[in-house]
């Protein structure tokens, strides 16, 4: 079985091996072969930190851990799915009631794909999938965006000969996450897992995105370290940024900062100051200044100015921890987040960090400079755990499949 099409340059025979179980597992529970294999990526978040949610442009990265799946369609439109380590999913192409029990869970992304695609005017059936995951679990890296396109991936090369694009299923995922799964997330997760490589996006037209796959920076390693932290109970704060960017928006009369000139947002400060919180200003100006951080990045890349690229980084990281304020959970002395970077900062000297992905808990993200790696994830291992750091590279694709 060749694999390559989806781990290119970081496949190694270890995939083959973990690739042969499943296929095994699959047989031995449903008596027959499997008709097709399909991949899905997780992602890194290099910039863009809570600015996907109200249109602002972001740099994401496909990473080369993944959801590896074996599946063949069903003849009645059931689906079931079963991931290692968790119940099985049993639903059906047609069931499309939201239920509020159900957020939050596997089986609630599964339904609000289905009834997206349908509302899209697509015709499909049913599924049997077995899967197993390599994605760092507690990293960041989204693995319920990584399910959610990959469901959209089985449905598009089964069903539909292929006609979803990246950006659709991108959109169908958000959609589903939102609506059946409960979290108001924004674009960059699923784009990201869907497209592949590094790539800018620009997501004034949410649903049409201006993307332009990137080079990433040679002689560094990407680094995510799990710090801890549990994100069930933080959906509130993640909510509350996008709340609060948007009624800053919305006193000038529009939905998304995204619509409002920056020049009239400051002239207008004396009257927001009164208005709003200060920290919802601060999240306001942490947007429009990270937009402008992802173009400094994306001309940096451009004229392979790899330090001028980290900076904007290292800076998007600081932006995070003292002006949109997500790198911990407001009156908590526990701040593992805020420890990991600055420890990082203390036991390297040519490397660059930040919070990764919704932050509060969870991640960091360094870019590691490759002769500091073996001392770093060393040293990061000891204080966070040892399996809560994980060296990554760039995957090309993204979450695709062939039929076997």
């Amino acid at each position: 079985m060749d694999l390559t099409s989806f781990y290119g340059k970081n496949y190694c025979s270890s995939l083959d091996k973990r690739a042969a179980e499943l296929y095994d597992q699959f047989v031995k529970a449903e008596g027959k072969a499997p008709e097709y294999v399909f991949s899905s990526p997780g992602r890194a978040e290099i910039l863009g930190n809570h600015t996907d949610h109200n249109h602002g442009k972001v740099m994401v990265a496909a990473i080369n851990c993944d959801i590896l799946c074996f599946a063949s369609p069903t003849s009645d439109g059931s689906i079931i799915l079963y991931s290692e380590g968790f119940s099985p999913i049993k639903t059906t192409v047609n069931d499309s009631e939201i239920v509020k029990e159900q957020f939050g869970s596997s089986t609630a992304l599964v339904k609000g794909v289905c009834t997206k695609l349908k509302q899209l005017g697509y015709t499909f059936g049913g599924f049997i999938a077995h899967t197993t995951s390599s994605i760092f679990r507690g990293a960041g890296v989204s693995s319920s965006a990584a399910f959610e396109v990959l469901v959209c991936e089985i449905i598009n090369l089964m069903y539909l000969n292929g006609a979803l694009d990246p950006v659709t299923k991108a959109v169908v995922s958000q959609y589903s996450e939102n609506v059946y799964f409960g979290k108001p997330c924004g674009l960059l997760d699923q784009s990201g897992i869907a497209l592949g490589s590094l790539s800018k996006l620009d997501f004034n037209i949410p649903t049409q995105p201006e993307i332009k796959v990137m080079t990433p920076p040679e002689g560094y390693t990407l680094v995510l370290t799990n710090t801890g932290g549990d994100h069930a109970k933080l959906t509130p704060h993640y909510a509350a940024i996008r709340t609060e960017m948007e009624s800053v928006a919305a006193h000038f009369g529009k939905k998304v900062l995204r619509d409002v000139d920056e020049g009239l947002f400051l002239s207008e400060m004396h009257i927001l100051k009164q208005k709003f919180s200060s920290r919802a200003i601060l999240r306001a100006m942490h947007f429009f200044n990270e937009n402008k951080r992802v173009d400094a990045a994306e001309n940096a890349l451009d004229e392979n100015n790899y330090l001028l690229f980290l900076e904007q980084v290292a800076s998007s990281g600081q932006s995070s921890l003292s002006v949109l304020q997500n790198c911990y959970v407001p009156g908590e002395t526990e701040q593992p987040v805020v420890l990991a970077i600055q420890y990082s900062k203390q036991i390297t000297k040519n490397s660059y960090f930040r919070v990764h992905g919704g932050g509060f808990a969870g991640s960091i993200l360094g870019f590691v400079e490759n002769g500091e790696v073996d001392n770093y994830v060393a040293c990061m291992k000891k204080v966070f755990g040892e399996n809560n750091v994980f060296p990554a590279q760039i995957r090309t694709t993204g979450t695709c499949g062939f039929k076997l």
